[in-house]
């Protein structure tokens, strides 16, 4: 048995069509969503990062907003563009690029966003009222890689309900808050989280229906871990130099073997990452939306 490939590249494609007719519907509406992103520092892997979002979502009509300072911008600088942002009614949603120079305070920072143009769905409040919201329609941003590794499942016609999920890894991007929307009743999945501390990781494993690895830790999912015909989703990044060729080779948490024995995989690259920023936009077009039922 060989896993059907979970190719993010096609599903994300297929979530970006369906916002370039939303983005056409707001327009009609004389409202263009924009999406902003804060970068401080010239550090190139956040500025490629940076470009290919406001290239995707100028391809789909979204006004896109680049703000940048300087490495040595001060903490009063770097509030100051979010409280611009902030009171700017062309800016619907916005990321501020991680990781920050080091003689910043992140949290403060990041908690300065309004909570309504948190495009990356990690806003404290907006994780509180995921936390408090268990039926009701959701109506504030949620987290783009979880969403995604959700909306990934379910475009290949994935039914959660009821069904075993172990996560593994326990940072806020995917670890801590992917169980939040997974046992939602909507979804109705059951949720198992383990990490890097967790003594034998694989008696959990073997029982998972689906697999979500986000650890970061190298091909940390062995076929023999993986229950026969189970969802592996490959979302955890180890970059390693690659002595041949002198650039950095991009790993991920699953061991390449467990093709042959998962039902489904999604590649890494390829896979999730394609659909995170594919929900990225969908919570700015999301926010554009709310703004025009209010005005």
């Amino acid at each position: 048995m060989t896993a059907k490939v979970l190719d993010g590249k096609a599903a994300s494609a297929a979530i970006k069509a369906e916002l370039a007719e939303r983005v056409a519907a707001l327009k009609e509406k004389g409202i263009t969503p924009g999406i902003a992103t804060v970068l401080v520092g010239a550090d190139p892997a956040s500025q490629l990062y940076v470009g290919m979002k406001h290239r995707q979502s100028e391809a789909i009509g979204m006004n896109s907003i680049q703000r940048e300072l300087p490495a040595d911008a001060t903490q009063e600088q770097v509030e100051a563009l979010i409280d611009e942002l902030n009171a700017d009614p062309s800016c619907h949603g916005y990321i501020v690029q991680l990781p920050l120079p080091k003689h910043l305070d992140t949290d403060r920072i990041l908690e300065r966003i309004d909570p309504a143009k948190d495009a990356d769905g990690l806003h404290p409040t907006n994780l509180g009222r995921l936390v408090l919201n268990v039926n009701a329609p959701i109506t504030t941003p949620l987290p783009c890689t979880p969403r995604g590794v959700i909306e990934l499942l379910q475009r290949n016609d994935y039914d959660l309900n009821g069904k075993h999920v172990v996560v593994v890894g326990r940072g806020v991007t995917i670890g801590r808050s992917i169980g939040l929307i997974l046992t939602r009743r909507e979804i109705n999945a059951t949720v198992t989280q383990v990490h890097t501390g967790t003594v034998d990781m694989g008696q959990y494993l073997r029982q998972a229906d689906v697999i979500v690895a986000s650890a970061g830790v190298k091909h940390l999912i062995r076929p023999e871990d993986v229950k026969p015909g189970a969802a592996v989703l490959d979302v955890g990044v180890t970059r390693e130099d690659d002595p041949a060729t002198g650039k950095q080779k991009v790993y991920g948490d699953v061991d390449p073997a467990v093709a042959e024995v998962a039902g489904w995989l999604s590649p890494n690259p390829g896979g999730v990452g394609p659909m995170t920023v594919a929900l990225l936009m969908t919570n700015v077009v999301e926010a554009a939306e709310r703004a025009a039922a209010q005005a």
